[in-house]
C-alpha cells in the first residue's frame, strides 16, 4: 500500500513540515554531490561523522549525531518514502498544536527513536540514519487524532480511499513484527525497526500533551464553514 495524499483539511499552513523537508532535501542533495565529486570513501566518512553509531553514544560520546541521523538518508527510495510519508501526515499534526510545538514533538519523537533502536544493540558499530523515527511519532499521533481520516492509497493498480487507521496500523505491525525478527539478525546491517517501533509509541504518547487544548472547537468551526460555503 502507498499512501498518495489524505483528505484531511488544515486550518493553517504547515510551515514546519516544508521546512523540514526542504532541510532533508538540501542534505539528502548535499551526499549526492559529496559521492559525486569526492568519490565514495569520503561519503562513508560523512556517514560515519554524523550518523548514529550507537557504541559511541551508549558510552555517551558524539550525542550530537541523535539530531543530525535524522536529516540523513541512504538513498533515493529511504529519503522519498520518508518525504512523502511526512508531506501526508505531518501538516495536520502541525495544524493540531502549532509551529512551535511541532519542532519540538518532531526531534523529541526523532530521538526517542534513536534511544528505542540504541537499546537494542547498544554496543553495535553500525551507524544509522534517517528521518524515519521522528516521522513514525507523526504517523504515531495522526492514528491517534485522526484514525477515521480518508488516505488516497495506490494499492497495486488501483486507487482507493482507505482509513488511516487501517493503513498506519498496518504500518506499525509490520515494524513489529520486522522487529521480533531482526533481533535473532544481530550485527547485520538494514532496517532500524525499533527505532521505528519507539518514534510511534512517542508520537502516539506525546500528542495529547502537545496539542491545542481548542483544536478541536477549531477544527470543527472550520469544517462547518467550508461545508457551508459548499452548498451555496
Amino acid at each position: 500500500m502507498l499512501p498518495l495524499y489524505d483528505e484531511n483539511p488544515t486550518y493553517e499552513r504547515p510551515y514546519v513540515t516544508y521546512a523540514l523537508i526542504a532541510v532533508n532535501t538540501i542534505v539528502f542533495l548535499y551526499m549526492f554531490l559529496i559521492e559525486y565529486v569526492f568519490g565514495p570513501y569520503e561519503l562513508a566518512k560523512f556517514y560515519y561523522d554524523w550518523s548514529i553509531i550507537p557504541y559511541f553514544v551508549s558510552n555517551g560520546e558524539r550525542l550530537y549525531t541523535i539530531f543530525t541521523s535524522m536529516f540523513m538518508h541512504g538513498g533515493f527510495l529511504h529519503f522519498g518514502g520518508n518525504m512523502l510519508y511526512l508531506y501526508i501526515f505531518g501538516n495536520n499534526i502541525e495544524d493540531s498544536m502549532g509551529h512551535k510545538k511541532f519542532i519540538i514533538f518532531y526531534l523529541a519523537c526523532g530521538v526517542a527513536a534513536g534511544f528505542a533502536q540504541i537499546l537494542t544493540e547498544p554496543g553495535s558499530l553500525i551507524p544509522m540514519i534517517g528521518a524515519s523515527g521522528a516521522i513514525a511519532g507523526v504517523l504515531g499521533a495522526y492514528l491517534l487524532l485522526f484514525p477515521k481520516a480518508n488516505v488516497v492509497t495506490l494499492i497495486i493498480y488501483f486507487i482507493v480511499k482507505v482509513p488511516a487507521v487501517i493503513i498506519l496500523g498496518f504500518w506499525f505491525l509490520m515494524q513489529l513484527f520486522s522487529g521480533i525478527g531482526s533481533l535473532t539478525a544481530s550485527g547485520e546491517g538494514g532496517v532500524a525497526y525499533f527505532a521505528h517501533i519507539g518514534g510511534f509509541a512517542c508520537g502516539f504518547l506525546l500528542i495529547k500533551l502537545f496539542r491545542r487544548k481548542d483544536y478541536k472547537s477549531r477544527k470543527c468551526i472550520k469544517d462547518d464553514w467550508e461545508r457551508i460555503n459548499y452548498h451555496h
